[in-house]
């Protein structure tokens, strides 16, 4: 599988690759994240037209060019190792305020100036 890459990433924001697959079909993916674990960097990509919010997570090698590419991971056990460490790595990110929907701050703030008496009752 082949990688393009579509944006910088200089300062962190999330980027986006195209995949070519062997069967020469290109899909746009965001680049989620990155790991390095047991030497090897795996990288998680999640599709644009995304709509089962799923992720697709492959290793990066270097090939006779010294170029680096992205591969399927085939064997299983390495497959559910960098899984897990990337749902560890994901779950400790995660933004309340995303996942919930963040709540309008004049909800929470009080400036002293509004009605103290906001169950209707008058003093």
């Amino acid at each position: 599988m082949d990688a393009k890459n579509n944006d910088n990433n200089d300062n962190n924001e999330i980027g986006k690759v195209t995949l070519i697959d062997e069967e020469g079909e290109s899909t746009e993916f965001y680049v989620i994240g990155d790991l390095l674990l047991e030497d090897k960097t795996y990288v998680a990509l999640e599709p644009v037209d995304n709509e089962d919010d799923e992720y697709v997570i492959l290793r990066t090698e270097t090939d006779e060019n010294g170029d680096e590419i992205l591969v399927t991971i085939d064997d299983d056990d390495e497959f559910d190792k960098a899984a897990a460490a990337f749902e560890n790595e994901f779950m400790s990110e995660i933004d309340l305020d995303e996942v919930y929907g963040e709540k309008d701050d004049d909800e929470f703030e009080t400036d002293g100036e509004e009605d103290s008496d906001s169950d209707g009752e008058d003093d």
